[in-house]
Formats: C-alpha cells, structure tokens, sequence
C-alpha cells in the first residue's frame, strides 16, 4: 500500500505535463507562430563530500606579476616612441639640405636680431633694419670666405716649398733617430703611396664629380639660407604667432611660455660661441704669427669656423695648426703651437665658457659629445654643429615645461581648509619672508 500515492503523484504529475502541451498547440495553432519547448533541464547531482576542491582560474591580467605589467605598459610606449623618431628622422635625411638651411638661418637670425633691434629704436622702419643688417652680415661673411681662400690660394706655392723642404727634414730626422728606420723603408713608404694614388685615379676623379655635386648643393643651401633668414628677421614675430596656432589648444599656453626662454638660449649660445671662437682665433692666430708659421690668418680664420663645433672643432683645428708648423718650421715649432693651442683651449673651457656662456646655456659635457657624435652619424658637419645648440634648447624647454606644469598643478589643487590648514599656512608665510628679503 506504500508504493500507491507514489505511483498517483506520478500519474498527477504526467497528466498536468500533457495538458500544458495541449494548451501550447492550441495557442500556436490560434497564432500561427511555432512555440519552441525548451526541455526541462536535467539535475546535475551534487559532487560526492570526498572530491577534492577545484579552485576557480584567475584572472589573467592578476596572474601577472606587477613588474612585468609595468614593463610591457612601458614597452609598448617606448616602441611607439622609437617608431615615430625613426619616421622622423627619415623625414629629416629626406630634406635633410632644407631642415640644414632652415637651421643655419635660425643660428644667424639670432646673432643678428639684436642689430635689427638696435636699428629699429634708432628709428629706421622694419623693412629698412633687416635689408641693412642681412646686407651688412652677409657681406661680412662672404669678405670672410674670400680672404681665406686668397690667403690659401696666394700662399700655396710658399708653402708647397717649404711642404717639401719639411718632408726632407722629417726624413733626415728619421734616419738619425733612435727608431732604426733606413732610407729603403722610407722610399718604400712613399712608393706605396705614389702607387695608391695611381691605382685609385677612377676613384679620385669619381669624388671630383661628386664634389661638383656638393658645390651645388651647397650654393642651394646657402641661398635657402639668406632667404629664410630675411623671413625671419623681418617677420619671426609672425611666423612664431602661426606655429603656436598648430599646437593643442590646452598645450598652448605652456609652448607659449617656453618659447621666448629658448629663442633667448639660442641667442645667448650664438653670441657667446662667436665670441669664444673669435677669441681664440685672435690669441692662437698671434701665437701662430709669432712662431713665423705661414698662413698665420687663414689658420686662424678656420680655427674661428672650426670651434662652432664643440671638442671636436678645437682638437681638429688645433691639429691642423700643429702638422702645418711641423711640415713647415720643424719639430720644435710645433711643439710651441701645440703648447699655445692647448694654453689657449685650456682657458676656454675653464674661465671663457662658463663666464661668457653662463648657466642658461650650460650642458653637461657627456651631453656634448653625445650630441655631437649623434649629430655628425646623422648629419655630416651640419649636424655636429646644431647638435649642442639643440641640446640647450631642449633643456630649456623641458625645464620650464616642467616648471609650468607643477605651478598648474598647485593653482587647481584645493585650498588647505580644517585640520591641514596651520600646517600649509606657515610654509607659505615663510616663502614669502624669504622672497621679501
């Protein structure tokens, strides 16, 4: 008799499962739409009380340790960096003779905007100062050139004869010094070289016809050069006003800001290495003259070129003064040039430099030769030259956008209020005692 409820609900049970399907075919077939039955889902049962637990997977962002995180957050940006440096820098190789002239008329504008200055409070127009200053500039610059290669050009028979009569010293000197060469090495030395010579005439007349190529795009860039730098005397102003139109809005009044601090590193920089540069081209030219060197002035002119680039110019310069006097006047010459080249660049660098340049402009030396090296790798001798007033600029900017965005920073956080109150209130009294003073 137990076993007959059981049996009833199950019947109860199927009876009220079949008339629910009868009632679904009748509202299907009043709608004519199909019904979907959805099976009853089956019970899964219950894991037996022995089964070992199964801990759930952790996320994987969890799974990964913090460092690594942050090194691929870091990754990814510094790959995107380097990508777009390496875009960048193609761009520049591409047009790299225009970005040159471009910057080489950025250097000049700033030795000369001062004079256009000057002439403008003197009351002449605009107009009239720049074609006064650019005129008078240029023409300095070319007087320079032409002077050098009349003395070079006017002192090359002299010196080709005492060139000789230098070689034959140095031979002599040789076979009287302790280093045992004989006149057979030296004979072979210059036969090798008489032989590479002439073995390499295709090469040499290759890089002849290369250079007429150079000439020509020197003589472009120069004259892109006198023409952006018109531009910019007459209207940097302008020309400064439309690029700060390209910038973010939000980023601009920072870029604004930094501006005129780097055009005043620039100028201080060009300033101060042309009088640096002419100062040792004047002290080592005197020391050159005085030790009876031929090409006292052209040599001094090229140290005055060469010390635009930073180390590398005054090691070059210095060099090409010492193997002239040593060729020319002998062994003991020499070592007087190279004692006055080194005099004179040890005071460079150490009283000229940091009094003339001061602390605007002031890179650290591994900076220079940094920058310098990257610049010659990328540029050739026009990137060598920008390379160190880039550097400074740079630093410039930084600084003061660092500045800029720590004082914005202080201006919208909120006013110290309650309990933080008399702990921020005396720092800013005292600060301003301090500035009082």
């Amino acid at each position: 008799m137990s076993k007959v409820p059981g049996w009833l609900g199950r019947f109860g049970s199927g009876l009220s499962r079949m008339n629910e399907r009868i009632d679904e075919r009748r509202a299907e077939a009043e709608s004519g739409d199909p019904v979907v039955v959805t099976p009853e889902p089956e019970s899964v049962p219950a894991p037996p009380t022995y089964a070992p637990a199964v801990a759930a997977r952790p996320d994987p962002v969890a799974a990964i340790p913090w460092g690594m995180r942050v090194a691929a957050e870091a990754g990814w940006r510094l790959l995107v960096l380097a990508g777009t440096l390496w875009v960048l820098m193609k761009v520049i190789s591409t047009v790299q003779l225009v970005v040159l002239a471009f910057v080489a008329a950025l250097l000049i504008t700033a030795l000369l905007q001062p004079t256009v200055g000057r002439l403008r409070g003197m009351g002449l127009p605009r107009g009239l100062a720049t074609a006064v200053t650019a005129v008078l500039g240029f023409v300095i610059m070319g007087l320079v050139g032409w002077f050098v290669v009349w003395q070079v050009m006017d002192n090359l028979d002299n010196l080709s004869d005492r060139v000789r009569d230098g070689i034959e010293e140095l031979k002599r000197w040789l076979l009287d010094s302790p280093f045992h060469v004989t006149e057979q090495q030296i004979n072979d030395i210059a036969k090798n070289l008489s032989d590479t010579i002439g073995t390499n005439t295709e090469e040499i007349t290759s890089a002849g016809l290369q250079g007429v190529t150079v000439m020509v795009e020197v003589m472009t860039g120069i004259l892109l050069t006198m023409f952006s730098t018109l531009f910019l005397l007459y209207d940097g102003r302008k020309v400064w006003e439309w690029v700060l139109k390209l910038v973010p809005a939000q980023a601009r009044p920072g870029v604004a800001g930094a501006g005129p601090r780097a055009w005043r590193t620039l100028t201080a920089y060009v300033r101060g290495t042309v009088i640096v540069a002419l100062i040792d081209a004047i002290f080592i030219g005197l020391g050159i003259w005085f030790l009876d060197v031929p090409m006292a002035v052209p040599l001094a002119v090229f140290i005055f070129l060469f010390a635009f680039i930073p180390l590398v110019g005054a090691v070059v310069s210095g060099a090409l003064a010492v193997v002239v006097a040593l060729v020319t006047q002998g062994v003991f010459t020499a070592l007087m040039v190279l004692i006055v080249v080194l005099a004179v660049q040890q005071i460079e660098g150490h009283v000229l430099q940091p009094f003339i340049l001061g602390r605007a402009v002031r890179v650290h030396p591994l900076a220079v030769v940094l920058a310098v090296a990257a610049g010659g790798l990328t540029a050739g001798i026009g990137g060598a030259v920008v390379a160190v007033p880039l550097v400074a600029v740079t630093n410039t900017v930084v600084g003061y956008l660092r500045a800029y965005s720590h004082e914005q920073a202080l201006r919208q956080a909120p006013s110290p209020h309650g309990a933080t109150a008399p702990d921020t209130a005396p720092t800013t009294a005292a600060g301003a005692s301090k500035g009082t003073r």
